[in-house]
């Protein structure tokens, strides 16, 4: 068993990772976003949906998500309209929230490819199923 060190994968995978986390964090504070609100205008990016779907989808309790949206409706980024053919009461992206979420997406790409950008298709494949399956070895 080799000894924990700075020079050792696990070591390096946690540090890019925590390095990572910080550079996506990075554009949604200097929108005044909090963690969390990338996952709402990702997901309302496909199609605008009723609260309960969107939190449903996202994991989140409904007064957690109505919170949530309140700020992104104050924000201009969400505006409330009605959606699918039954014309339910739901969310949607507003224009700017289209655009905030493009340059969040564009930012997401960038470290993506910094991240995988020498490696050919099939090694990104590998790599992607080797970090899968040691998350679910991780995951009780």
């Amino acid at each position: 068993m080799s000894k924990p060190s700075s020079r050792s994968t696990l070591y390096r995978l946690i540090e890019a990772g925590q390095l990572a986390h910080r550079a996506l964090l990075l554009p949604l504070a200097e929108r005044g976003l909090e963690p969390g609100d990338d996952a709402i205008l990702f997901e309302l990016a496909r199609a605008g949906t009723t609260e309960s779907e969107l939190a449903a989808e996202l994991g989140l309790s409904e007064a957690s998500l109505t919170a949530r949206l309140a700020r992104l409706i104050e924000r201009g980024l969400v505006t409330r309209q009605a959606v699918g053919p039954q014309l339910a009461a739901g969310v949607a992206l507003s224009e700017r929230g289209v655009r905030i979420r493009n340059g969040l997406a564009d930012h997401w790409s960038q470290l993506e490819e910094a991240l995988l950008g020498e490696l050919k298709p099939k090694q990104r494949r590998k790599l992607s199923e080797r970090l899968k399956r040691f998350v679910d070895l991780l995951t009780f």
